[in-house]
C-alpha cells in the first residue's frame, strides 16, 4: 500500500453545487501524493523500480470510494476557549446583535452535531428520522432552522429533490444568517422538480437579499438555467456574464448554451470551447462538446486547443484520452510540429499499456531533432521494459548514451536502468549506473539520489572506506538534498565502528538538531546514548556547517480567531450540522478577509477534527507547515500537532494493539499512513477501511479470532477493523522474527517480497535492511511508520 489515498465525492445534482463544490463531507480528492511518500521527508521518492510492490495484501494503491456505512466518530478535540490560551489576543469590538444570534445558534445546536453528521454520510431512514425529529422539537429556535436545512440538504445530495422542499421551507422561519443557504437550495430544489416560478422567486433577487452570500454565482447559474428554459436567453446571458471570472466549467457551459440560444455562434463558440478544451477533466466537457457539435458555425479546433486538452488529460491522467487527441494532433499537424506530436501520442499509449501501438507510433520519426530522436529512444526503452524485454532496454540505453550523451533522456533512462539493476539484485551494475548517472548530470534533478545509492550500495558490498568518503561526498556536494540525513546517519555509523565516538556523536548531535523528527534523527539519539560516557567533546567538523539551516523553522504562535467575524462563526455553526464543505468555504472567505490570518490552519483542521474527518485535517496542516517533521515539538502550536497525530477511536485502537503485543502508537501511525484515519477508505484493490485490510482476508482472520456472524461490511466499522488488522499485523511481525521494520515492509510489499530481501546478505540491524529496500515506496513507508511513532510518543506519552 502506501499509496496516497484519493477521496471520490458524489456529484450532487444537475444545477451544481455551490462552487462546484463537491457537497458529501466524506472524503475528499486529494493531491497527487500518498502519505508514504509525501509524509516521508527522507527522500523524495525518484522515478520507482520498473518491478513495482505486487498488489498485496493490504492494498491502497488507488482513489478512495467511500460507502455508505455508519461509523463512529470518538475522540474528537473539543473546540473553544482551550485553544485560544495560547493564542495572540485581538483587540476586541463591538459584537453585533447577528454574531451574538449566530454563537448562541452554535451553542444550542451542539447536540445536533452526531446526527447531522451522521445524516450527511449515511443519509439512511433511520438517520433522517433523528434530524427530522431534533427539528421539530426546536422548531421555534434557530438549532432547528439549522436542522431542517440539513434534512434538505440531504436530500438534496440524494437529488431527491422533491422531498428536500419541506424541510428547506420549514426552515425559512427561523433561518438567520443561513438564510442564503435556504434560499439557494429551496430554489434549485423547485426548478429541478417543474416548480418554475417558485423557484424563480427564491432566486431572483438573490444577489440583493444576501449580498456578502458566498452562493451568488450559484443563484445566478441556476436562476440563468431557469431562464433559458423559458427561452429568455438574452437575460441568462446578461446574468451570466456577471459570473465567469474566475472561470468555472459548469457556468462557461450555461454561458455557451445561452448564446448559442441567442444565435451569437463566436461567442458560443468560445465559452464551450473554454470547457471542452481548456478543462477536459471537469464534468461538463462532454456536454460542451456535444453542445459545439451543435452550432452551425464551422468549430475546428486549433492545433493549440488541442493540445491544451490532451495535455491537461495526461496531467489528469487520462492516458487514452490524451492518446485519441494527440493522435488528431498529430494528423492535422505540420511536418514540423508533427514529431512532438507523434512523440506524445506514444507516449500517452505507452502510459495507457498500450505498447504495442505506442511502438508502432516511433517505428518512424520523420523530420525529428536529435533532441526528439532521444526522446523516441527513451520511450521505445520504456515499452521494452514495460514488455519485458530487458535486453531489448539495455540495447536501446546504449544507443541512446551513444546519439545523446547529454540529454535529459539519457538521465532519466539511466536511473530506470539503475533501478532495473537493483530490483534483480545486480549490484555491481546498478552501482555504476547510478555513478554514471551522478557523474554525466552533477546538477540534474536525480543526482543527490543517484550518488546516495552509489554510496549505499558500496557501503552494502563491504567497502567501507570508500563508503566514508563517498558519505561525506554526498554532505559536501549535496548538502541540501533529500539524502543529506542519511548521509550523516551512516557516516557516524562508520565512526563507530572505527572507534572514532567524538566524530560519532558530533554527527549524530548535527542530524538530530536539523533534521528533529526524522527518521534518522531518532536512531541517532539512540545511538548518542550508547556512545561511551566519557568520551572526547566532539572536535571540529567543517563538513558539518554545510547543511543549511530549515527553512521556515521559526516558531509560529497562532493569533486568536476573530470572534466578532460573522463568516467565522457562520463556518462553526455549519459544521453543527455537519455541513463541512460549506463551513469550510466559510472559514476560507473569513480568513481571506483577515490581515491576521494565522488562525486559520488550525481552525479548519480543528472543524474536520470535530466532524470526524480526520483525514482531511492531516492534509489540511501537511499543506500549511510541509517541514513539520523537521522542527521540534515546541515550534509548532500543540493545535497542529493534535491535527497532524490524532488518537480516534483510541479506546479500541489501544486495547486490541495491547492484546496482540503491539504498541499503539505504532498501530496508530500505521493507520496514519494507509487510511489517515478514514474509516470508510477503500482502495481500488478494494483494501478496506483503517488499517486497509483485503475482504477475503478480513474472513481470514475472522475466523482465526472466532468473531460470530462476520461479514465485509464490518470491516468499515472501526472496532472490527481494529481487532483484524491488528491481529492480522501481528501475525506478520511474529512471521519476521518480532521485526516491526520487516512486517512493516511485508504490509506494504508483500511477505515473499521481504523473504527475498532478507536473503541479500547479512544487515547490521533493521535500519540497514529498510535502507536497502530496493522500493523507494516501501522504504519511505517503514521509515515514516517507525518514524511517526516516535512523534506520537513524544506528543502524548506513555499510551
Amino acid at each position: 500500500m502506501g499509496l496516497k489515498l484519493w477521496w471520490v465525492l458524489a456529484l450532487a445534482g444537475v444545477c451544481g453545487i455551490p462552487g462546484n463544490a463537491h457537497p458529501v463531507a466524506l472524503n475528499h480528492p486529494q493531491q497527487s501524493t500518498n502519505p508514504a511518500a509525501s509524509d516521508s521527508p527522507d527522500k523524495q521518492a525518484p522515478t520507482a523500480p520498473k518491478t513495482s510492490p505486487p498488489k498485496t495484501e493490504p492494498d491502497q494503491s488507488g482513489a478512495k470510494t467511500p460507502p455508505k456505512k455508519s461509523t463512529t466518530k470518538a475522540g474528537a478535540k473539543k473546540t473553544g476557549s482551550a485553544r485560544a490560551t495560547a493564542s495572540k489576543r485581538r483587540k476586541r469590538r463591538p459584537v453585533s446583535p447577528r454574531v451574538r444570534r449566530i454563537r448562541q445558534a452554535f451553542v444550542a445546536s451542539t447536540t445536533l452535531r452526531p446526527m447531522a453528521q451522521q445524516l450527511i454520510q449515511d443519509r439512511t431512514p433511520a438517520a433522517y428520522a433523528g434530524v427530522e425529529a431534533y427539528a421539530r422539537a426546536h422548531s421555534k429556535e434557530d438549532a432547528g432552522a439549522l436542522a431542517w436545512l440539513v434534512v434538505g440538504y440531504a436530500h438534496f445530495i440524494d437529488k431527491d429533490y422533491a422531498k428536500a422542499i419541506e424541510p428547506l421551507n420549514r426552515a425559512k422561519p427561523m433561518a438567520g444568517d443561513l438564510g442564503d443557504y435556504i434560499a439557494y437550495y429551496l430554489g434549485t430544489c423547485y426548478l429541478q422538480t417543474g416548480h418554475q416560478a417558485e423557484g424563480m422567486a427564491a432566486l431572483a433577487n438573490f444577489e440583493t437579499t444576501y449580498p456578502d452570500s458566498l452562493l451568488i454565482r450559484d443563484a445566478h447559474l441556476s436562476y440563468a438555467n431557469a431562464l433559458l428554459s423559458e427561452g429568455r436567453a438574452s437575460e441568462a446571458a446578461e446574468l451570466l456574464e456577471k459570473s465567469r471570472l474566475p472561470a468555472r466549467s459548469d457556468i462557461e457551459l450555461a454561458v455557451g448554451k445561452a448564446y448559442a440560444a441567442l444565435g451569437q455562434g463566436t461567442k458560443a463558440s468560445d465559452a464551450l470551447g473554454n470547457v471542452y478544451y481548456n478543462m477536459p477533466t471537469s464534468a461538463e466537457a462532454d456536454a460542451a462538446y456535444t453542445e459545439l457539435k451543435k452550432l452551425s458555425i464551422a468549430t475546428q479546433p486549433t492545433a493549440a486547443q488541442r493540445k491544451t486538452r490532451a495535455d491537461l488529460l495526461m496531467k489528469g491522467r487520462r492516458f487514452s484520452d490524451a492518446a485519441d487527441e494527440y493522435r488528431e494532433l498529430a494528423s492535422h499537424a505540420t511536418s514540423a510540429d508533427r514529431p512532438a506530436a507523434e512523440l506524445a501520442l506514444a507516449d500517452a499509449l505507452h502510459r495507457s499499456g498500450r505498447n504495442r501501438e505506442a511502438k508502432a507510433e516511433l517505428s518512424t520519426l520523420v523530420g525529428a531533432t536529435p533532441e526528439q530522436n532521444a526522446q523516441r529512444f527513451y520511450i521505445l526503452g520504456e515499452v521494452a521494459w514495460a514488455s519485458d524485454q530487458n535486453e531489448l532496454f539495455y540495447q536501446l540505453v546504449d544507443q541512446l548514451r551513444q546519439m545523446a550523451p547529454t540529454s535529459s533522456w539519457l538521465e532519466s533512462a539511466l536511473l530506470s536502468v539503475a533501478n532495473l539493476h537493483l530490483v534483480h539484485h545486480e549490484y555491481d551494475q546498478a552501482l555504476d549506473a547510478f555513478r554514471e548517472l551522478q557523474q554525466r548530470f552533477p546538477k540534474g534533478s536525480r543526482a543527490s539520489y543517484a550518488h546516495w545509492k552509489a554510496a549505499w550500495l558500496t557501503l552494502r558490498m563491504g567497502r567501507n572506506d570508500e563508503a566514508k568518503k563517498l558519505f561525506e561526498e554526498q554532505i559536501a556536494a549535496y548538502p541540501g538534498g533529500n539524502e543529506a540525513n542519511a548521509a550523516l546517519y551512516w557516516r557516524a555509523r562508520l565512526a563507530e565502528e572505527d572507534n572514532d565516538p567524538a566524530m560519532a556523536r558530533a554527527f549524530y548531535q548535527k542530524l538530530s538538531d536539523r533534521y528533529r523528527n526524522y527518521y534518522y534523527a531518532e536512531l541517532a539519539r539512540q545511538r548518542m546514548k550508547k556512545l561511551p560516557a566519557g568520551s572526547d567533546p566532539p572536535g571540529e567538523y567543517p563538513l558539518l556547517d554545510r547543511i543549511p539551516p530549515l527553512e521556515h523553522g521559526e516558531k509560529i504562535t497562532l493569533s486568536e480567531a476573530p470572534p466578532d467575524d460573522l463568516r467565522y462563526q457562520k463556518a462553526k455553526l455549519l459544521g453543527n450540522g455537519g455541513l463541512i464543505d460549506l463551513a469550510v468555504r466559510e472559514l476560507d472567505k473569513a480568513a481571506s478577509d483577515d490581515e491576521d490570518r494565522s488562525w486559520a490552519p488550525a481552525e479548519t483542521a480543528q472543524l474536520y477534527t470535530d466532524t470526524g474527518h480526520y483525514d482531511r485535517a492531516i492534509e489540511v496542516m501537511k499543506r500549511s507547515v510541509p517541514s513539520y517533521f523537521a522542527v521540534d515539538i515546541p515550534t509548532l502550536p500543540r493545535e497542529y500537532w493534535d491535527a497532524l497525530f490524532p488518537r480516534p477511536y483510541w479506546a479500541d485502537l489501544k486495547k486490541f494493539s495491547v492484546a496482540n503485543g503491539l504498541d499503539p502508537y505504532l498501530v496508530a501511525s500505521l493507520i496514519r499512513q494507509e487510511s489517515e484515519f478514514n474509516p470508510v477508505a477503500v482502495s481500488r484493490a478494494n483494501a478496506v477501511g483503517l488499517m486497509q485490510l483485503l475482504p477475503r482476508t478480513g474472513k481470514l482472520v475472522a475466523h482465526q479470532v472466532a468473531m460470530k456472524r462476520y461479514n465485509p461490511s464490518q470491516l468499515y466499522t472501526a472496532p472490527v477493523n481494529l481487532e483484524l488488522g491488528t491481529r492480522y499485523f501481528r501475525g506478520m511481525v511474529d512471521q519476521f522474527g518480532g521485526s516491526f521494520e520487516q512486517a512493516l515492509a511485508a504490509y506494504n510489499a508483500g511477505s515473499d517480497r521481504v523473504e527475498e530481501w532478507m536473503g541479500q546478505g547479512k544487515y547490521r540491524d533493521a535500519a540497514e535492511f529498510v535502507e536497502s529496500i530496493p522500493f523507494t515506496e516501501t522504504r519511505e513507508y517503514v521509515q515514516a511508520i517507525m518514524r511517526n511513532a516516535t512523534v506520537y510518543r513524544q506528543l502524548y506519552g506513555a499510551p
